[in-house]
């Protein structure tokens, strides 16, 4: 049997369709509850989040974070279902990358050059380098989980985008704690946090999303 002809006859099978639907929704609400109650229970929400919360800079990252969770997500859900057009879903990814770029610019305006490289360091990245990659764990095993319940073409891609919704669901979570509100740090630490659970979800992915 030829692969497109195998692609085509799972698509129309009303077993993946509907139950890959519900799987990946239930998994995922599992994920991010877990996710959030580890942040909860460990370092919790940010003492003045109720005040800072109304911050342009706390704002734009909560925004930011969330955006790329929301985007990579819809692209993990529909990498799961075989024969469904990726390009639509992927191309949304180019969404938070341009607020993040506006974001960036907007920062080397308002704040002096001399100031550009504390903004960038924070006070708090190795609190971040950890804790994106550790929150990551629990979506990661949950979209993967559902995925697999799927018939996604390329494994290793796949994993990479189980990888990455996960990154920015851990990410969005972990904003309510980081005290570190730059966009130039969310730029370079969060982005390094994202980029492992990304790589961890690829290689995850190439072993577990195999079939």
């Amino acid at each position: 049997m030829k692969t497109d002809d195998l692609i085509n006859m799972l698509a129309k099978d009303a077993r993946v369709r509907i139950r890959f639907g519900r799987v990946f929704m239930i998994a995922l609400v599992i994920g991010v509850v877990i996710s959030a109650a580890l942040l909860i229970s460990t370092i919790g929400i940010r003492r003045n989040m109720a005040e800072m919360i109304e911050t342009p800079r706390v704002l734009f990252k909560l925004g930011t974070t969330l955006l790329i969770a929301v985007t990579a997500t819809r692209l993990a859900f529909r990498i799961g279902k075989p024969g469904v057009s990726l390009r639509s879903a992927a191309l949304t990814l180019i969404l938070p990358l341009a607020v993040l770029i506006a974001g960036i610019v907007t920062e080397l305006l308002v704040v002096p050059q001399a100031n550009w490289a504390s903004s960038m360091e924070g006070h708090f990245s190795a609190f971040c380098l950890f804790y994106v990659p550790t929150l990551s764990i629990a979506p990661l095993a949950a979209i993967l989980y559902s995925v697999r319940q799927g018939a996604p073409e390329s494994p290793g891609t796949a994993g990479a985008v189980a990888g990455l919704a996960a990154g920015g669901i851990a990410a969005a979570i972990y904003a309510w704690h980081c005290p570190d509100d730059s966009p130039l740090f969310l730029a370079t630490w969060y982005s390094i946090g994202i980029l492992v659970a990304t790589a961890t979800g690829f290689l995850l992915g190439r072993k577990i999303l195999r079939w």
